[in-house]
């Protein structure tokens, strides 16, 4: 054999070995996990834009329960959302551990609009997890709530991942 075939099998070799690891990191989503109420809940790391401890926030009038008001980060004033009043858990508690995430959001014609904040009670982990782990949200639950992009599957237990685009979906 010689040596420029021996090469192009080694190079080939060498593509297959490095290939699959390749999508393997495709593959990885990167999530911020909280909890809210008793639950964990995740979302997307690219989606959010800073998590901040709670500060001052406006109420505002004719808004849904679950919007506790406004808030201004850096001269941008935004929508204060408490997630466990959203998902009908009651209001969160404010303690030490209490955050706001804040998420960027396209503005748009559809309803979408611009970035938001959400008070949860706390922050658990940075999460990896491969995409073949996750399964999409059972039926019963797409048609209710629309906010679950799908439930990863961990060792210990199983991670209810939410999608950014409907939690800032604008309903006031």
């Amino acid at each position: 054999m010689s040596n420029d075939k021996l090469e192009q099998i080694l190079q080939k070799q060498q593509a297959q070995i490095a290939s699959p690891q390749d999508h393997k990191e495709d593959d990885i989503i990167q999530l911020v996990g909280f909890v809210v109420g008793d639950e964990e809940y995740a979302i997307p790391i690219l989606n959010i834009q800073e998590i901040i401890k709670p500060i001052e926030y406006t109420r505002v009038p004719s808004v849904p329960d679950y919007v506790l008001g406004v808030f201004n980060m850096r001269g941008n004033v935004m929508p204060l959302i408490d997630l466990a009043q959203r998902f009908n858990l009651g209001s969160s508690k404010m303690t030490p551990q209490t955050r706001y995430i804040v998420l960027r959001g396209e503005t748009n014609g559809s309803g979408v609009g611009g970035n938001a904040g959400f008070v949860i009670d706390r922050l658990t982990e940075a999460i990896k997890i491969h995409r073949s782990r996750i399964d999409p949200p059972p039926e019963t639950l797409v048609k209710d709530k629309g906010m679950i992009y799908g439930i990863g599957k961990r060792d210990e237990n199983i991670l209810t991942i939410l999608k950014v685009e409907a939690l800032l979906k604008r309903e006031f």
